[in-house]
């Protein structure tokens, strides 16, 4: 499935899955006509403008985050109950049982909207490069098809049989990612009126599926009726395991071979939420052309990014706080599209000031090294981070880990195979080897 590039890495920066992607900022047209963007700026078709370097850094960032899972905050704030940073860390490092957000929630977000942010370089590279519409949409399915069952293929890892479930991160992008290209090469009013026809269109579909009435049963839920995490009144219509995306699952997976009959996903995850995930991917395809117009200048780009960050944010909290759509990340509610949304916008406007605008690109080299190759990240944190864990104790001990005091063992345990997962991201940096799809 993966290719070794030979490209020099000085030459391009990486699609956040693995494609070689020119981040330049250019007007090279998303179409092969050349059309205006949300600005009203006509397009030209030559690259100009330097190399950006922070969407691999955001990218880095965000990956690096979900290998951080490895310093095991919980296990040390369990250690240290008293301590209200260590319970902070923990909080911020674990999803939030269904409503709200903390910053563990924003990991899958904000790596689809850079899905969105890349894909406006690649299509608009690839149009520079002579390739036919056709041949562009022919790669999309097949990144469609790769991604998805990579996702399937992870979540299969020491299964009895292939685990046909599509709630991964990749198998989420990839199951939309054909629908963003198709939608990277139309106008940006297009695009900002299938945003809203996807959220207006899934709010429908939770809406006016009907709730439980008396005699529903809860057993077939993995919940019961008082469980903590119910909402009540209209926002019931998004509790777990007993709305439309719930009911979809009961029927399309178990259309599947299985060990087991499906009756429901243990933490309230759904294949639909592909669909909203697309909104997020098209809010990162909107922030990628605002990147690529050299029609806008720098403070533009950011002052776009940030109003855009701040009005999504504003429009999900409202949403959720007025009882409309609750702000739940494991079924990507329309509330949760636009409020974690807006909070990508605000860290892509963040890393473009600091590593674009500002001096930050050196700073940023550990994140860039995790970012230029992300699908190899996150592969290999999957398959074999829980090896490189117990290779570190087998070969070094348990005393080697406990130089803070035997309360970090745990963190400092997962840093050092953390550390060692950066080191082979760096040599292949180094020798150019990025996995690609």
């Amino acid at each position: 499935l993966p290719s070794f590039p030979t490209r020099r890495s000085s030459d391009l920066f990486r699609h956040p899955l693995g494609e070689s992607v020119d981040h330049r900022q250019s007007d090279t047209p998303m179409n092969p006509v050349a059309t205006a963007d949300a600005a009203g700026l006509t397009t030209a078709s030559k690259p100009a403008g330097p190399r950006l370097g922070s969407i691999d850094a955001y990218r880095g960032f965000v990956m690096f985050l979900m290998m951080g899972e490895a310093f095991a905050f919980g296990r040390v704030a369990e250690n240290l109950p008293q301590s209200s940073l260590w319970q902070f860390l923990d909080h911020h490092q674990s999803h939030v049982q269904w409503v709200g957000c903390v910053l563990h929630d924003l990991i899958q977000p904000s790596f689809s909207f850079l899905v969105g942010t890349a894909l406006a370089f690649s299509v608009a590279s690839r149009t520079a490069r002579g390739e036919s519409w056709g041949r562009m949409l022919g790669h999309a399915l097949w990144r469609s098809v790769a991604l998805t069952f990579l996702g399937v293929f992870l979540r299969s890892t020491g299964r009895a049989q292939t685990n046909f479930t599509f709630e991964d991160t990749l198998s989420q992008i990839g199951m939309g990612y054909t629908f963003l290209f198709l939608l990277g090469t139309r106008s940006v009013r297009t695009q900002w009126i299938s945003l809203a026809g996807i959220l207006v269109g899934y709010w429908l579909l939770f809406a006016l599926y009907p709730l439980p009435g008396p005699g529903f049963d809860w057993s077939q839920t993995g919940v019961t009726p008082d469980w903590p995490g119910n909402l009540q009144g209209f926002a019931a219509h998004w509790n777990k395991n007993t709305n439309a995306a719930w009911a979809f699952d009961r029927w399309f997976l178990n259309l599947l071979p299985r060990e087991k009959p499906f009756l429901f996903n243990g933490g309230g995850y759904s294949t639909l939420s592909f669909i909203p995930t697309l909104g997020t991917m098209l809010l990162g395809l909107i922030a990628g052309g605002w990147l690529r117009s050299t029609g806008l200048g720098p403070r533009d780009r950011v002052r776009r990014l940030l109003i855009a960050g701040a009005g999504c944010l504003a429009a999900g909290w409202l949403l959720d706080a007025t009882g409309v759509c609750p702000n739940v990340k494991r079924i990507w509610t329309p509330a949760w599209t636009l409020y974690s949304g807006g909070w990508c916008f605000l860290f892509l406007a963040g890393f473009y000031s600091l590593v674009d605008i500002g001096p930050g690109r050196r700073w940023v080299f550990p994140l860039t090294v995790i970012g230029m190759n992300s699908i190899a990240a996150y592969c290999m944190d999957h398959l074999f981070g829980g090896f490189i864990h117990r290779a570190l104790k087998t070969h070094l001990g348990e005393k080697a880990f406990s130089l803070l005091g035997a309360p970090y063992a745990p963190m400092v345990h997962g840093a050092a195979a953390l550390l060692v997962l950066w080191l082979i991201l760096l040599w292949m940096y180094r020798r150019k080897i990025f996995l690609r799809l």
